[in-house]
């Protein structure tokens, strides 16, 4: 049985790290990032998700850089699920050939996929009541968590003197978007406050941040989004990257050179 939050893998030739963030409770769980190349790679995955008798309900993206969506397709199809990811991101996945060409990845073009447009400061919830039988649009309401868009209110559950106790209810694991461009239009960071984790994609690295030299990129954006929407974290929040080991904000705020100069 699961009984790990948020498990990691090690998929392709660019080593790209996939993540699956899990509720335990329900075992519902999102894919971020999926990134297998060769089918033993997929076949690591899905036989994962198997035999831990999970329910994939998301499949996320950081950012539609090739290497991080080399089995995005497989995925799509297999679970019968849309991508969600950041709307500046979709001219990555209608160019996903020309850059596996260039890159050694032999994928098609994705822009025909079915994509559920997240925004900085989305809520999604994986598990608890809400995903039994729900459509997974309807897990992404718009809602803004602290710290989020400051257009938007957080949008408070409708309450009634008719609705059954809850105490005995474990609430969904919830994941908070966090929009951080600068490595590539469409960047997305996602913060899962109960396991004090941050998945950072290409943002932010052990002592390192993203390239910035490729098409969309922009270092002064990349540091100023990742000392007001990342570092702002509490130190004991794990980084998980998108290459690469895991670190602590502590630590990138006092030792990463890019980020405390």
């Amino acid at each position: 049985m699961c009984t790990v939050m948020i498990k990691q893998f090690t998929f392709n030739h660019f080593e790209v790290n996939c993540y699956l963030i899990v509720d335990p409770t329900t075992r519902h769980c999102a894919i971020v990032d999926p990134a297998p190349e060769a089918s033993f790679e997929d076949a690591q995955l899905t036989q994962y998700i198997e035999s831990e008798q999970m329910t994939v309900t998301h499949i996320l993206l950081t950012h539609a850089h090739v290497d991080h969506i080399a089995g995005l397709r497989q995925c799509c199809e297999h679970y019968h699920l849309p991508v969600s990811m950041h709307a500046e991101g979709r001219k990555l996945l209608r160019q996903a050939e020309a850059w596996g060409t260039m890159m050694g990845f032999a994928v098609d073009n994705m822009g025909d996929l079915e994509v559920v447009e997240l925004n900085d400061g989305d809520v999604i919830q994986v598990g608890g009541e809400r995903a039994e039988g729900g459509d997974m649009r309807a897990e992404v309401r718009g809602m803004r968590a602290e710290g989020g868009s400051p257009n938007n209110q957080t949008q408070q559950p409708p309450t009634s003197d008719l609705q059954p106790p809850t105490s005995n209810l474990r609430p969904p694991t919830s994941i908070e978007c966090r929009y951080v461009p600068g490595h590539c239009p469409g960047s997305l960071c996602f913060v899962v406050p109960s396991e004090k984790a941050v998945l950072t994609g290409d943002a932010l690295f052990h002592y390192s941040i993203g390239r910035t030299d490729l098409p969309g990129g922009d270092y002064p954006t990349l540091i100023e989004k990742l000392k007001t929407r990342i570092l702002t974290l509490p130190d004991d929040y794990r980084v998980l990257p998108g290459h690469g080991i895991e670190s602590l904000i502590g630590k990138e705020r006092k030792y990463n050179s890019f980020l405390n100069a």
